[in-house]
């Protein structure tokens, strides 16, 4: 169960709705994940939106190197939702199913390229370390660039907002889903 009782979208107040109606009618399409929690806050949500439309959507990383980060994240945190989501999304963009289960199960991928190397070592360092080394640093420059590394971080923190939200809240998965995280 969802610590927060559904919204009714007929009951929002006009800061909530107005928020709702961009996140619905924009690529997403709808308020699954954090939306329904942070639309008590409709100032937070209205950011946090539109951040993790430019970091979903429009950041400079390949989308399956992007993905890749997220569901680094969302595997760190244990956030069901949020690896549930982007394992699906990962696959549609192009990521090996092989480095997707071996994310879930926290094993070492398979990486047939580097830069997906590149992403889960500046990652996994990070969340393990709460620093990257020079070499890793070095590494990701050199593959993504000074804009690419800066929007990599912003992936990175964008989707820990999204996991703390939604273990917090306890979003649940779609009905009949069962949770991808041992």
């Amino acid at each position: 169960m969802p610590r927060l009782a559904p919204l009714d979208l007929n009951k929002l107040a006009p800061e909530q709705k107005k928020v709702a109606d961009a996140i619905m009618t924009g690529p997403r399409g709808g308020l699954r994940g954090p939306f329904e929690p942070w639309l008590r806050s409709p100032v937070l949500a209205d950011r946090a939106q539109k951040l993790g439309e430019y970091c979903r959507f429009h950041n400079t990383l390949p989308r399956d190197l992007s993905e890749l980060a997220i569901c680094l994240v969302g595997r760190h945190f244990k956030a069901q939702f949020e690896f549930y989501a982007h394992a699906r999304l990962a696959r549609e963009a192009g990521l090996s199913e092989d480095i997707i289960e071996a994310v879930r199960l926290r094993a070492t991928p398979p990486f047939k390229r580097d830069v997906e190397k590149v992403v889960y070592d500046f990652v996994t360092e990070y969340l393990e370390t709460n620093r990257v080394a020079p070499a890793n640093y070095k590494r990701a420059i050199d593959a993504f660039g000074e804009q690419g590394v800066v929007d990599l971080v912003g992936v990175c923190g964008y989707y820990m907002l999204v996991s703390m939200t939604l273990n917090v809240f306890e979003v649940p998965l779609p009905p009949g889903e069962p949770d991808p995280l041992p």
